[in-house]
Parts: structure tokens; sequence; C-alpha cells
């Protein structure tokens, strides 16, 4: 008798076990298709991505920010596709953190940092990609005030490693602005973001999204003391 309620005992654990185990597995089946048939969110205009970026950045400089897109629900939403509503090519400096300053969330930035926020191959193939395959219909490049890279840049500085590849890269805005009268940096930091941004739209990819009125590219300029930041191209 001993063994018979040990036999059944075992039994009784073992379907129960097994439930568990499909009932788990149907939840996590479940899931999966429900993360999958999440709807493609009504795209945005470039004009209308533009203007949820600067109300973004209003909420940031008046201190009202109010975090959309940090849920535990948009983490599903998005985790099986994206569609970045903007892609953004800054600079790699820590304080310009574009998703605080744009006060967007998860999935809405396609973000590009690099020193100087200068178009090279990797930067342009990246951005290609968020337009073209993402559907990202806004481009901003955005600069700042007082960038390390661009002062570099004006001063012609000797730099060690591959930290040269970007002030190279830059020098061509410098040139432009060298006999400009006012602070020489910020002169270049504006020239640089126009110059970026020429170099963008030699992209045969990028070229066809303008065409088509798809895609719009515009220049920042972010402003370290106010947090502002400003349409300059």
């Amino acid at each position: 008798m001993k063994h018979s309620l040990q036999r059944r005992d075992i039994l009784r654990l073992g379907i129960t076990g097994a439930l568990g185990v499909m009932v788990s597995t149907h939840d996590l089946l479940w899931q999966v298709p429900q993360a999958q048939a999440a709807e493609k969110p009504q795209p945005l205009s470039p004009d209308e991505a533009l203007q949820k970026l600067l109300e973004g950045n209003q909420r940031f400089v008046e201190h009202q920010p109010q975090y959309p897109d940090q849920s535990a629900a948009r983490l599903q939403e998005v985790a099986q596709a994206q569609h970045p509503f903007a892609t953004i090519l800054t600079c790699a400096d820590s304080r310009v953190p574009v998703e605080i300053l744009f006060d967007q969330g998860v999935g809405d930035i396609f973000d590009i940092r690099i020193a100087g926020n200068i178009a090279t191959p990797e930067a342009r193939g990246s951005i290609e990609y968020a337009v073209t395959l993402l559907g990202s219909p806004l481009l901003m490049v955005l600069g700042h005030e007082r960038c390390g890279a661009v002062t570099a840049a004006v001063q012609n500085e000797v730099l060690l490693g591959d930290i040269s590849t970007f002030v190279k890269a830059i020098k061509p805005a410098v040139a432009r602005v060298k006999n400009q009268p006012g602070d020489p940096v910020e002169n270049a930091v504006v020239a640089n973001v126009q110059y970026q941004i020429e170099r963008l739209k030699r992209s045969r990819l990028l070229k066809e999204s303008l065409q088509s009125g798809k895609l719009k590219i515009v220049g920042g300029r972010y402003d370290l003391d106010t947090g502002k930041v400003s349409i300059i191209a």
C-alpha cells in the first residue's frame, strides 16, 4: 500500500509538472505571435517627425519630460521590429544623449554617434539602413557647441592613434570658415554640420528618398548650457 501511494504521488507530480510545462509553453508560444503581430505605427511625415523631435526637446529644456515609450509594454511592442521616426547622426560626446534631450524612448530614434558627427562610410551605411529598410522619414545631423573634435580640427592639433582620423574629416569644413568673423570653433561647428549633410546627400539611396519626399534632412546645433536644439541647416 505504501508503495502504491508513492507511485500515485509520483504520477500526480509528473502530470502536474507536465501540465505546468504545457501551460508555460503555451504562454510562451502565445506571447511570441502577439509580439510579432504588433501593428506597425502610422508613419509620420518628415515634417511631423521633425515637429515631434523639437516638441520633445522643448519639454527637456523646460524640465517637463514625459519619458514616453519607456515602459515594459513598449519593450514588448518593439521586441520583434523597429520603426524609428527619426535618425540622428550626432557626436559621441557624453553630454549629448539624444533620447534624453529629445525626450523620446525605446525604438523612437535610430541613434548614430561618432566624434565630430562625421559621415564616415560606416555611419552613412547605418543611415541608409535606417532610411531605406526601416522607413525613418527624418535625418538630423546634430552638432554641439564647444565640440572637442571640431576644436582639435580648428587648432590643427597633432593627435595620437586614430584620433586624428575624425579631425581630418572635419578640416574641409574648417577651411570654409577660416576667414569668417566670430568664434572660429562655433563657426566650424555650424560649417561641419552643413558639410556632413552635403556628403550624405551624395548617397544614391538617400537621394532617392529625398526626391520621393519620403525623407527630410536637417542640421541641428545643441546648446550645452541650455539644452536647446536649434535648426541650422
